[in-house]
């Protein structure tokens, strides 16, 4: 059973950072392709980057290339996403999501296992 927690988010002004942070436990987190999420009330998740399970492969939503970098440590089981240049469109619930497969996803549905979510809030 894998477990996902997500660390990291609050309030922020517009053109701020703030970087997300999700730990795993349970199963073999090098195993995994890792992907962040974000999803407003009413509305599907959307994915935001994926990283595959070495790390060799990335993906990123077009509205966040450039500002946003997401990066794993297989060691310490734990996948990051920094962000940059925040601005309100930004503001949203962001979730850490696992898939049993080292193939990057960039579907929710090929996503087994998820976190709780974090709150991020960008002001203008």
């Amino acid at each position: 059973q894998v477990q996902l927690v997500e660390s990291g988010g609050g309030l922020v002004q517009a053109g701020g950072s703030l970087r997300l942070s999700c730990a795993s436990s349970g199963g073999t987190f090098r195993l995994y392709a890792l992907g962040w999420f974000r999803q407003a009330l009413g509305k599907y998740p959307e994915i935001v980057a994926a990283v595959s399970g070495s790390g060799a492969w990335t993906n990123y939503a077009d509205s966040v290339k450039g500002r946003f970098t997401i990066s794993r440590d297989n060691a310490e089981n734990t996948v990051s996403l920094q962000m940059n240049s925040l601005n309100p469109e930004d503001t949203s619930v962001y979730y850490c999501a696992a898939k049993l497969n080292r193939r990057l996803g960039v579907r929710a549905t090929e996503y087994d296992y998820w976190g709780q979510g974090t709150q991020v809030t960008v002001s203008s």
